[in-house]
């Protein structure tokens, strides 16, 4: 198991943001959405996509952000491209061909193309650019690095909440009284989980009275379980065990692919633990686990592709960071699907009351983590 603390650079990037960018960001978008039509599209228009390493299968932010751009692409009937980084070193030139190949408008997808997203837009300021979970400020100066990046962004650690309150209730229904989570890197866009996840638990022991432990993260010391990438390999499956040695009866792997190792390790086990998803609705997204998928955490990626994608198609690119909240329903709490029944009773009725205390703001949920205006 691989133990890392968040410091200075990575995990403050989000509480540098914060300070500097909410006076200049505007407010999170409705849930409203922009509508794409062919007549519209101004002239050369041209969207393109670059993925993290995770690729376009990934069952998470990749694949949600590729299906927001495809989804857009079909309406305004034109063709984007698409380029799949396999590595590290596939963010730079992968944006550099989008740029020579007469992309218009390019969408990196992570906190890992920032400096390939920001050097290209700095030196292309007649294109448009937008990233997701990241605001491209790579001199932690508090502002995004240049004027023609949009950042798209998300409070996941409202969703979050609802989901580690949902762990709780299923552990203590069980008797185990134990949880637990893993990262793949340890950043502000896979923290922000862990610390609303830990916050949840917290909110059911305050409610009930009750005592469900949390192993795998540390809201205040920022410690954590982390594999060190988003592979789904064997590092990732022994950081899973790791946490599952601990006797936890559900466990949130957050960070795209390593669900599948966490699945692996679980199945080994041949203990009846379950886990959550993230980003999209695992249970839908690969059926192949719904049978262990309690819940998912879910990021409204590919509603908030879409809607950039169709606004530059307009001529109309606004790099206003989009912030995703309960709120405008950029992040929510998936369907239980299979496991509505073997709910605790009552736990749908409370889920719903602290969603809507904090869209009233009677709950507030942040953290360090957090993304700036949320």
């Amino acid at each position: 198991m691989k133990k890392t603390t968040t410091k200075a650079l990575l995990s403050g990037l989000a509480i540098v943001a914060t300070a500097a960018l909410l006076a200049g960001c505007g407010s999170a978008p409705t849930t409203e959405t922009t509508s794409g039509s062919a007549s519209d599209v101004v002239d050369g228009f041209k969207p393109c996509l670059v993925s993290d390493a995770g690729g376009w299968d990934d069952k998470s932010f990749n694949e949600s952000a590729k299906n927001g751009m495809d989804k857009a692409a079909k309406e305004l009937g034109v063709t984007p491209l698409e380029f799949e980084s396999t590595n590290d070193n596939d963010y730079a030139p992968n944006m550099q061909t989008a740029i020579s190949e007469g992309c218009t408008l390019v969408i990196a997808v992570g906190f890992k193309l920032a400096a390939a997203t920001v050097e290209a837009a700095n030196a292309n300021p007649d294109l448009d650019f937008a990233i997701i979970d990241d605001y491209a400020d790579t001199d932690f100066d508090g502002k995004t690095d240049a004027p023609n990046i949009k950042p798209l962004v998300f409070n996941t650690a409202e969703a979050a909440y609802l989901g580690g309150y949902a762990a709780a209730a299923w552990s203590a229904k069980d008797g185990v009284n134990k949880v637990g989570t893993f990262g793949g890197m340890q950043i502000p866009s896979v923290a922000v989980f862990m610390d609303g996840y830990a916050m949840g638990v917290e909110k059911y022991n305050e409610d009930k009275g009750a005592n469900v432990q949390l192993f795998g993260w540390n809201v205040d010391t920022q410690e954590g379980s982390f594999t060190g990438g988003f592979d789904a390999n064997d590092t990732a499956k022994q950081t899973a065990q790791g946490v599952l040695d601990q006797g936890v009866d559900v466990i949130l792997p957050v960070g795209g692919p390593i669900y599948k190792s966490a699945a692996a390790a679980i199945a080994d086990s041949g203990k009846n633990t379950l886990m959550l998803g993230v980003d999209s609705d695992l249970a839908v997204a690969d059926d192949s686990v719904a049978d262990i998928t309690l819940v998912s955490i879910m990021k409204a990626i590919d509603v908030a592709v879409y809607d950039a994608t169709v606004a530059a198609s307009k001529g109309e690119f606004d790099p206003t960071p989009y912030v995703g909240t309960l709120k405008n329903e950029g992040v929510k709490l998936s369907s239980f699907h299979d496991f509505e029944s073997q709910l605790p009773e009552g736990l749908t009725d409370e889920l719903t009351k602290l969603q809507d205390d904090i869209i009233a703001g009677t709950i507030t949920v942040t953290s360090k983590n957090s993304p700036a205006g949320s």
